[in-house]
């Protein structure tokens, strides 16, 4: 990735975390619930066996309502490894743990979930665009893994950020579908 990639990235990271901050509570409610009904009523969601989700951070989308709707699904959450990558692991409530970074992860104890069963990830991101590119939090951990992903995956933001253009780089990945309030977004299949 080139510095003006970079610096851009930078830049935009600092006003979408603003423009999110100032999304109030209620208004943010509302639109996580909005987004989990679009979810659920997606073909793919519906098929889906093993989905990949997120325990939201701070201001980000909440769609924990859909692991307690679809408790027949098998819900793999990540867990932080060193390197920049991650683990799933089944989720169970009684075994979440506090990274350093703020968010709830499986316990290390909680089962392996092979990345190849899982069949749906659900990818958070500070912002979106309508070319499906990502603007996550420059850890790079879900590109490392949407790189070797072979499955459906959608990103995850509120209708206020899906821009018209995200700055991307080589190994940046573009989601196939993005989800907000509004709907659901098909970028490819």
């Amino acid at each position: 990735m080139n510095k003006t990639t970079a610096t851009l990235k930078h830049e935009l990271r600092q006003e979408c975390k603003r423009i999110r901050t100032e999304i109030g509570q209620n208004e943010r409610l509302t639109a996580s619930a909005s987004i989990c009904r679009n979810i659920e009523q997606w073909e793919h969601f519906q098929r889906a066996e093993t989905v990949l989700t997120y325990m939201a951070i701070g201001s980000e989308v909440d769609l924990a309502p859909l692991l307690t709707r679809h408790p027949g699904k098998r819900w793999a959450i990540p867990r932080i490894k060193p390197g920049g990558l991650m683990d799933f692991h089944v989720y169970d409530p009684s075994k979440l743990v506090r990274h350093p970074f703020g968010m709830l992860e499986p316990a290390q104890d909680c089962s392996l979930i092979p990345t190849e069963e899982i069949q749906l990830a659900l990818v958070p991101g500070l912002a979106f665009d309508q070319k499906g590119w990502r603007l996550g939090y420059g850890g790079g951990f879900y590109d490392r893994f949407l790189s070797k992903y072979a499955g459906h995956f959608v990103g995850i933001t509120y209708q206020v950020l899906l821009l018209e253009q995200v700055p991307h780089g080589d190994y940046d990945i573009p989601m196939t579908f993005v989800v907000t309030e509004s709907g659901l977004l098909r970028i490819r299949e």
